[in-house]
This record gives structure tokens, sequence and C-alpha cells, in this order.
């Protein structure tokens, strides 16, 4: 009950002391003491006058003993005595400004009512917890994911401030909690799935096949988080239109750069997929109890549409922000974000992947260099999960088709007289008619020809003819039929793939 004692055991930074202390606080107690905690950090912070960010404040860490009894600077509560420790208080708060979050919109969501406790699909240890509001995700972390965040923050700060929509996890808040004789390390973050809408489908995708298939425990669950090759088996790729498919695999692409310059892998996109049908939405408490969103740039849509026709989307209130895509004759709406970033790719990640490289395919594992993370990454998610939607082929032919003939009869009207012809060129071109050499364009009448007198040097007059009348019925299809060479060049352009 002691401050020394509990600063002891909160210096602790071995991970097996911190695993099995990790369970001695009750889920009650705990819960309670992040809500408190959070709640006098950000109320305490309020008395700070705005300025702008230094880089010292990246590394500032506050630390406050809440006894039960109360104090001259802290609340009295009915929670075990716990010390409170935030990180880069200063930092945190612009971050939260930058995307519109008010410190009493924070507060309330965070400390009106009770945490929601999620169950955890991956294979960490780590606790999520979910505000009633579902605006915010709790999530425990080890000491050295805290400690990496924290030396993020500066980059981080950066990249936010040149482009604020993005796919990657959107940090709010990281603080340490010492109860019960633990040490519970939590960061705030945005989330990603709404509880609001009914997923019918949830993936955990990293470009990986190794071990990348749901367990049959976590299949039998309600709502269970598939894997890689659980999507291939169950889907054949999200089609998107191509506008909404670009401006997903930019964002995606610039996020895994990103991630790639700090040498972070591992990471995951947590991909939700609700089916529509005739019924309408089931909005549940989260639509009910808000007057308007939270948070900017917090939805999928809205993290992809950096320079589309919007400048400032807002999230409809029946698809909450959703991506509209396809599947077969399904409407789906999509709901994803990066999630997992903590991982940097330190020596313990380079054996772990020597070792497992000795065993399989070092390509398939999931634990990788990041720059072969990234592209792996990006690879899977443009071939396999994200499609883009073509417009039907007979109609984009028919317009160029169109198209073609207007630029041929254009460029026919520069190049012939504008009036009658000669005796002489009429007279000609009946002859070339009669022939079977006649060509439809009149930019190159005599292709033909000067071919033909070049190709009867080496060859005698009956191979002469065959192969002039070859070529006049080649040459008359090409251009009198474009449709077979646009559709040619268009597979091609089907053929792309952005990354």
């Amino acid at each position: 009950m002691s401050a020394p004692t509990t600063d002891s055991v909160g210096r602790g930074t071995k991970p097996s002391k911190m695993s099995k202390d990790h369970k001695k606080p009750t889920a009650a107690a705990l819960k309670g003491a992040i809500q408190l905690g959070i709640g006098y950090a950000v109320g305490n912070l309020s008395s700070k006058p705005d300025r702008d960010v230094l880089m010292q404040d990246f590394s500032v860490v506050e630390s406050v003993f809440l006894p039960s009894e109360g104090s001259t600077l802290t609340p009295a509560h009915h929670f075990p005595d716990f010390r409170l420790k935030t990180y880069a208080p200063l930092a945190f708060r612009y971050f939260r400004e930058l995307f519109g979050i008010k410190p009493d919109d924070y507060l309330y969501s965070i400390c009106n009512e009770p945490l929601i406790e999620l169950s955890n699909p991956g294979a960490s240890s780590s606790w999520f917890y979910l505000t009633s509001d579902d605006e915010f995700i709790i999530k425990t972390v080890q000491p050295k994911e805290a400690e990496f965040l924290q030396k993020l923050l500066p980059g981080y700060y950066m990249n936010l401030n040149q482009n604020p929509r993005t796919l990657l996890p959107k940090f709010y808040g990281l603080y340490c909690i010492q109860c019960g004789g633990a040490t519970i390390r939590v960061v705030v973050m945005n989330n990603v799935l709404p509880r609001a809408i009914k997923m019918h489908y949830k993936y955990d995708l990293k470009g990986s096949s190794y071990k990348r298939r749901a367990s049959r425990k976590e299949r039998t669950k309600p709502s269970p988080t598939f894997k890689d090759l659980d999507f291939q088996e169950m889907h054949e790729g999200l089609h998107f239109d191509p506008d909404t498919y670009n401006a997903l695999m930019k964002t995606l692409q610039r996020d895994c750069r990103v991630l790639e310059s700090f040498k972070i892998m591992d990471y995951s996109l947590l991909l939700g997929i609700h089916v529509l049908d005739r019924k309408p939405l089931s909005r549940g408490s989260r639509c009910d109890s808000r007057k308007g969103q939270k948070v900017l740039y917090s939805t999928a849509l809205e993290s992809i549409q950096g320079n589309v026709k919007h400048p400032e989307p807002v999230a409809d209130d029946d698809t909450l922000g959703g991506i509209p895509a396809k599947h077969k004759d399904e409407t789906l709406l999509i709901f994803l974000g990066i999630i997992d970033i903590l991982q940097s790719y330190r020596f313990i990640k380079k054996v772990e992947h020597s070792w497992k490289a000795l065993v399989h395919d070092g390509d398939t594992v999931s634990v990788h260099r990041p720059s072969f993370y990234a592209d792996r990454f990006l690879k899977f998610m443009s071939s396999t999960v994200f499609k883009k939607t073509h417009p039907l082929r007979g109609a984009s032919s028919k317009r160029k088709r169109f198209s073609l003939y207007a630029i041929k009869s254009a460029s026919q009207e520069v190049l012939s007289p504008p009036k009658e012809e000669s005796k002489e060129e009429k007279k000609a071109q009946s002859m070339d008619n009669l022939d079977g050499t006649f060509c439809s364009s009149s930019k190159q009448p005599d292709v033909l020809p000067k071919s033909a007198v070049s190709f009867a040097s080496t060859q005698n007059d009956e191979d002469f003819e065959n192969s002039e009348d070859r070529r006049a019925s080649s040459s008359t299809v090409a251009l009198d039929h474009p449709l077979l060479s646009l559709s040619r060049s268009q597979s091609d352009c089907d053929l792309d793939v952005y990354l």
C-alpha cells in the first residue's frame, strides 16, 4: 500500500514477471483505475496553457499517486491505491486536437459508463476494452511496445501533420497503471470495427501463408476472426470501383512506406465485412446516443478519401463510414484499418525469422524484414484481397470504336481535296478496287504496293499474289475492325496492378 513498494514493482521490466502479475488485479478494479486515472490526467492537463509541441515533450513522463482516501491533489475513490504515469501528455493532447477530439468528449467517452471487455483473437496476451459509445479502444501493451511507441512519437507526429487521413492506428494517449502489485500499460486508439453494424466476416490479414488459418477454437466463437488462408477459400476478392480502389491502394502504399521507414513489420490489416440486405441496419446505442461524429478521419471511408471530390466527407448514418464494395452478387460495406504496428524488427524478431525460415519457406512466414514484409503485404492486398471493377468491355470498346471512326473521318477530310477529285485519281481508285488492294484509310494508300514491290524482289509471281492478298485482307480487317486491337490493348491495361 505504500508508495515505495509500488515504485519497486513498477520498475520491473522483465516480461516474465509482467505476464505473471498481469492477472492479479480484478477486471473491475483494473477498469475503474484506468477510467479514473485517464480522467485525472486529462483534467489536470486542461490547466496547462496551449503551446507548440517541442522535441522534449515526447519524452516527458508524469507520475502521480492516487490513494483510495484521496489527497490534496487527487480525489478519493473506492479502488485499491494505484500510481498513474502519463506519457507525453502534451504531444497526445495535440494528437487529440488534430482529430477534433474535445477534452469533454474524450472524458465522457472513457469515464461516463463502464468499459466493455473484448476478446482477443491474436497470439498476444493483450486485453482490449471498448468505450460504451464505440469510439475508442483501450489496449494493454507490453513494456517494450510502450517504450517503442514513445520513441516513435516524433516520427508519428510528423506523419500525422503531413497526412491525417491514414489507415494507421490513431493513438490518443499512453498510460501506465500500477495497481494491486501489477503494472499495466494501456494505449487509447481509434475503434476500427463499430459494434453498431454486424460484421458477417472478420479477417486479420498479413499477406503470409505460414500458420495463417483460424484455429478450431476461434472458429467456434460467435464472431470468429479468420486469417489469410481462410480469406482465399471463402472470398474471391472484394471489388471496388476504380476511384475507390485507387484511393484505397494509394493509402495502403503510403502507410506501408511509413512503417517501413520506422523498421516496423508483423502488422496486420483488420478487415470487417458487412453484407447489405433488405433489412435496415441495426445501429444500437452508438447512433442513438450520439448527435454527431466526435473524431475526424476515424471511419474507413474518410481515411482513404484524401484527394477525392468531397474534402470533408461525413459518415452516413446508415453506413457509419463503411466503404461500398461488391463480392459476386452481394453488396458489401467494408471497414478496415492497420493494427499491431508496435513490432520493431529487433534482434529477437531476426532470430525468430531465421529459425522459422530453416523449417519453412522463409518468404511465407509472417516475421520478415520490413521492406520485404511491406512489399508482400501490398502485393497480397492489391491482387488477392482488393480488386478493381471494370466497365463493360462492349460499352467501352464501342465508345473507343466511335471515337476512332471520328478520328479517321476527320483525317480523311483533312487529307482529301475539299471538292471533287481528278479523273485520274478516280480511275486509279477504281483500278485498285478491282484488284482487291484498296486500303480503307486515305492516310496510307500506297502501303501495300510498296510492300509488295519489296517482297516481289525475293519471291516468284505466284507467291507475290498470294502474299499480297493476305496482306490486303489483314490490313482491311485491322482498319475496319479496330475492336480487335483495342481489346488487345485493353486487356494489357487490365493486367496492370497498382502497388
